[in-house]
């Protein structure tokens, strides 16, 4: 007689790798590209090798920290979710000690990685770290906690940037606030497929502050963040391949904004829309090196 074969349970190290969001990389890939972005502006599209390395392994750990202290103070919220119940913390899959433990790792390693920037730039570093703390207890304030995890996204910006030219310039702010605008698009957007469970919990967020009019306002958005970047690529005098890219970028901000106001949109879609602006991150980084150089 054949009896069904029970699954294995997952390996301690592959917990701690979900605990850390690296089984799902595009999280921690759009934290990378306003940094990105702001490292090859700021050099002209020749930024030294070492510092886009530090640049790439310092948001790495600082959005893999981000993760786990969300995840702390999320744990009892999480299991209430459709979408995070099955997070390491929130099904008890891992300890809180545990979660503290991996937290102050992964943070310790950003700040060793701080070390190799200019004075100037490493207390930028330090100026974000409330805001990586805090930003999840937002969501039981402030009506919309969107707005606190784009500042902080926007950090990554003012640190990279900082860390070529050692200052802030009307440029950067150009940048940040095309990089503001834009996280809060798509993470209003992520936050879209939650607005039912977080209405249940008493959580907020953007999606429930924006109602009916949420497709509006991510549209609005983006939209913000093409002018922004148009504006930059004119000060900057960045070449038509810049152009191009913010061109292709901007047809596919439409193209979304276009089936966030279709009726009954699946789940699903929200996050390949999330997903989706992963890649128009990279075509944009991609115009920007372009038009800097040639």
């Amino acid at each position: 007689m054949l009896t069904q074969e029970q699954p294995q349970p997952e390996s301690y190290w592959l917990t701690i790798l979900r605990l850390l969001r690296w089984d799902k990389p595009a999280g921690r890939l759009i934290l990378m590209i306003p940094a990105l972005w702001a490292v090859f502006l700021a050099a002209a599209g020749e930024p030294p090798i070492p510092l886009v390395g530090v640049i790439i392994l310092g948001t790495l750990a600082t959005s893999a920290a981000g993760c786990v202290i969300n995840d702390l103070w999320d744990r009892n919220i999480d299991p209430q979710v459709e979408r995070t119940r099955d997070r390491p913390l929130a099904s008890r899959s891992l300890s809180i000690q545990v979660g503290i433990v991996v937290a102050f790792v992964a943070m310790s390693c950003a700040g060793v990685l701080a070390l190799y920037l200019n004075p100037f730039t490493f207390w930028l570093c330090v100026a974000a770290i409330p805001l990586i703390v805090f930003y999840p207890s937002a969501k039981r304030v402030f009506p919309v906690p969107q707005l606190v995890l784009s500042l902080a996204w926007g950090f990554a910006v003012l640190i990279s940037w900082s860390a070529v030219t050692t200052n802030l310039e009307d440029s950067t702010w150009l940048l940040w606030g095309a990089t503001v605008l834009w996280t809060l698009g798509f993470d209003t957007v992520y936050a879209m497929s939650d607005r039912e469970d977080d209405r249940k919990i008493g959580v907020k967020s953007s999606a429930l502050f924006f109602g009916d009019y949420a497709p509006s306002a991510v549209g609005i958005f983006f939209a913000g963040t093409a002018a922004c970047l148009a504006r930059l690529g004119i000060m900057m005098e960045l070449q038509l391949s810049f152009g191009i890219a913010l061109g292709i970028a901007s047809a596919m901000w439409v193209w979304q904004y276009t089936r966030l106001r279709q009726p009954d949109i699946p789940k699903p879609v929200y996050g390949e829309i999330f997903r989706q602006n992963v890649g128009i991150g990279f075509v944009l980084l991609a115009g920007m090196i372009a038009g800097s150089i040639f």
